[in-house]
C-alpha cells in the first residue's frame, strides 16, 4: 500500500486522517505548509468536506490578502551526500541516458512504493 493512500488530497494539498477515541471524531491537518490548517468530521464524508472547505478558505484568504498561497510540496529538495556517491550516481545516470534528477526520482519511487 502506498503511504499517500492514507492522506486526503485536494487542489494539490494533502491532509492527514486521525481518530480521537476520547472525542469519537475524525480529524486531521494540512501537511507541508507553515501554519495550522485543521479539520474534523464524524464520518469520512464529513471529514473530506471539511478538509476541502479549509483549503478553499485558505486560498480565499490568501487571495483577499494578496498573499501567494503555499503548496504542500513543490517537488524539489536538497540532499547532501558523500562526494563519491554523488560521482557514482552521475556516472550511472549517464550510462542510462538520464539526468541525475530522473535517476534519483526513479530510485525514490521504487523505494517508497515497493
Amino acid at each position: 500500500m502506498k503511504s499517500m493512500d492514507k492522506l486526503l488530497e485536494y487542489k494539490g494539498y494533502y491532509g492527514t486522517v486521525e481518530f480521537s477515541l476520547e472525542d469519537q471524531v475524525l480529524y486531521g491537518k494540512v501537511i507541508g505548509i507553515n501554519g495550522l490548517l485543521s479539520y474534523e468530521g464524524e464520518t469520512i464524508k464529513e471529514l473530506e468536506a471539511d478538509f476541502r472547505d479549509v483549503i478553499d478558505e485558505y486560498l480565499a484568504d490568501c487571495k483577499a490578502n494578496g498573499v501567494m498561497p503555499q503548496k504542500s510540496y513543490k517537488g524539489s529538495f536538497n540532499v547532501r551526500i558523500e562526494p563519491k556517491l554523488h560521482h557514482d550516481l552521475v556516472m550511472l545516470a549517464e550510462q542510462k541516458g538520464e539526468s541525475l534528477n530522473q535517476l534519483v526520482g526513479e530510485a525514490l519511487k521504487e523505494y517508497t512504493y515497493a
